[in-house]
């Protein structure tokens, strides 16, 4: 019987090709790697998520408690004001898993987006505006709090609003497609950086651990459900 044989892991190759990626990205990414996780992978990596989100719970908790609430969540509706969007992404990183009539909300919103473009000519090919409105609906369409129907709709907005963006900006490499692999070394891809300010890439970075904290949170939920099913 012939061994298979195994590659070594690029590891700093994989840290370089994933810094590279959208904050939209990494969280599609990394939700993906968290399906992939067995039981107690998820339960570990919940452990240094929730040490990493309790250094800011206490800074976060007057916005969590408006992510949560549906009247808060109501006034949010200009999706073509910047401050707006800021607000709702803040909103998708702090809501709880369970939280369907917020989500709810959150969903009415964002699936106004067709309407949006097409009547305010909202131009999505600009930088931030794009990466923005990827981020969101990636987020919602990974978010646990939201069904599956209603996931689905998003994610379909999602692949729309990538469609858009793809062809109304000059072609260029994607990261996603210059993974590190056993055979290739690392090849480094260009991307656009669309804030130059620290402040703003901490602000992404934190919602990305966030939202990746509450997808943990509802999988160990379902784990937890099933052990207990058992006999």
């Amino acid at each position: 019987m012939v061994e298979k044989q195994r590659c070594p892991l690029q590891r700093d190759s994989v840290y370089r090709w994933f810094s590279q990626l959208s904050s939209s990205q990494r969280v599609d990414f990394l939700c993906g790697l968290l399906d992939l996780c067995i039981p107690l992978e998820l339960r570990f990596l919940g452990s240094c998520l929730e040490d990493l989100a309790r250094k800011d719970y206490h800074s976060l908790r007057d916005s969590e408690i408006k992510a949560n609430n549906p009247a808060d969540l109501g006034s949010l509706t200009n999706l073509t004001d910047e401050v707006v969007r800021s607000k709702l992404l803040v909103s998708l990183a702090l809501l709880n898993s369970d939280n369907r009539e917020a989500a709810g909300v959150l969903c009415r919103t964002l699936t106004h987006i067709d309407s949006i473009i097409n009547n305010y000519g909202l131009q999505l090919n600009d930088g931030r505006t794009g990466d923005e409105f990827l981020l969101l609906f990636t987020m919602a369409s990974n978010h646990p709090a939201f069904s599956f129907h209603q996931k689905q709709v998003l994610r379909k907005e999602l692949i729309e609003i990538q469609r858009i963006i793809d062809t109304t900006t000059p072609p260029n490499s994607c990261p996603l497609s210059s993974a590190p692999s056993c055979t290739n070394t690392f090849t480094a891809t260009t991307t656009t950086v669309t804030s130059s300010k620290a402040t703003a890439s901490c602000h992404k970075v934190g919602i990305v651990q966030t939202t990746l904290l509450t997808c943990y949170i509802t999988v160990i939920k379902q784990v937890n459900e099933i052990c207990i099913g058992r006999p």
